[in-house]
């Protein structure tokens, strides 16, 4: 375990802290107080009891964790939605993805992590509030590495004065995916079009049906197309073998989700004239027998 290494303590009645390695640290819960020298010595997936004698373990946080970890000042996007959004999107090493409205940083996070050292994110947002906050969430998970952030408001377009074309730090050019978080996402379509890659796709959240239907007709006259609209619930159940049933409280509607594609080049046109047809050539008969295997018969 090294010096700045995030960890994940558990209590025995399921607290998580997440802490970032410190070996002269002392943790101060109110199960007692857990000295990190300790910790070093039982290492990720051991245990360590605190000076009262109740039992932590030691884990290394998952994106999940990280996630609902930030600070937050805003409501952060849900797991349940940041999952479908990473798939939907293609997030993968080496992928670089626009992000307006930062917000608290939530998912700015999950697509640091999952674009690993070779992408990029370029996230934007308008609030110095909420600008130094997911800043400091970033700084605070070890991410910010992977992230260009710009005090920037889009309705100008997503060039703000900091960019320098070319630059892989400042220029988000080409895009290979964007999700807006946005109160009115139908206004930056245009611009959206303008800054991602031929056939990227493109995600948006929004709060009410009515946003919804505002995006749809906008949607309409745009560059992008298939268009997709949904919510995600997640139920959990209580795990008891033997009394198995539903948890009594759920997370259901937390917002709606639209992904869409940019609709890409235009068709390729063959050269016109065509090339001349080869003397001799016969096409093959109508029901895909050769003329070879027909003389055969």
């Amino acid at each position: 375990m090294k010096q700045g290494d995030l960890i994940l303590l558990v209590s025995p009645k399921g607290k998580r802290y997440l802490k970032r390695f410190t070996p002269d640290m002392v943790l101060h819960t109110q199960e007692g107080m857990i000295r990190f020298t300790d910790v070093d010595a039982a290492g990720c997936g051991g245990a360590v009891t605190t000076h009262l004698g109740h039992t932590f373990r030691i884990l290394r946080p998952s994106t999940y964790d990280l996630v609902k970890g930030v600070k937050r000042s805003t409501q952060i996007m849900y797991p349940k939605e940041i999952g479908y959004v990473l798939l939907k999107l293609g997030i993968g090493p080496g992928i670089r993805v626009i992000e307006a409205g930062s917000g608290s940083g939530g998912l700015t996070l999950a697509l640091a992590w999952h674009v690993g050292e070779t992408g990029r994110v370029y996230t934007f947002e308008r609030r110095p509030e909420f600008y130094e906050l997911s800043g400091d969430n970033l700084e605070a998970v070890g991410l910010a590495d992977r992230v260009s952030r710009f005090h920037h408001d889009i309705t100008t377009g997503f060039y703000p004065e900091t960019h320098i074309p070319g630059n892989p730090l400042t220029d988000p050019s080409g895009a290979d995916a964007l999700f807006l978080d946005v109160r009115t996402p139908w206004d930056h379509l245009d611009a959206a079009a303008e800054v991602v890659r031929p056939g990227a796709p493109v995600g948006f959240l929004l709060p009410t049906v009515n946003q919804i239907s505002d995006l749809l007709r906008a949607l309409e006259t745009s560059p992008f197309d298939d268009v997709e609209v949904l919510e995600i619930l997640v139920r959990h159940y209580k795990p008891v073998a033997d009394r198995l049933r539903p948890e009594d409280r759920m997370v259901a509607h937390t917002g709606f989700l639209v992904f869409a594609r940019h609709g890409g080049r235009e068709a390729y046109k063959r050269p016109q004239p065509l090339p001349a047809v080869p003397e001799g050539w016969d096409p093959a008969p109508e029901n895909g027998t050769t003329q070879e295997s027909a003389e055969g018969d």
